[in-house]
């Protein structure tokens, strides 16, 4: 998947730069950090569940292909599928 590309203003990029000594190099760590914790939270949330489903047998240690088996699974919903949660008052 390619990430589309944004266009920073010049006001934008001078703001950036008053506190970021590489722009690009911070928006790739902050990419990878959310990737990192969005896994963090999908393991937690499925491992409990493949493991108690009877019908596996054994769960992937490989990270691509642990992904695979939860994402193909028919009660597997990605956020866009998944209800709005309720909001807390």
């Amino acid at each position: 998947m390619d990430i589309n590309k944004r266009t920073l203003t010049s006001t934008e990029e001078a703001i950036l730069k008053n506190e970021l000594s590489d722009i690009q190099e911070w928006v790739d760590g902050a990419i990878t950090g959310k990737i990192n914790n969005c896994w963090k939270r999908l393991e937690q949330e499925w491992t409990p569940k493949l493991m108690n489903d009877p019908n596996i047998e054994s769960i992937p240690a490989n990270k691509d292909l642990y992904v695979e088996m939860v994402t193909s699974r028919s009660d597997y919903q990605n956020r866009s599928e998944r209800p709005e949660p309720e909001e807390k008052v």
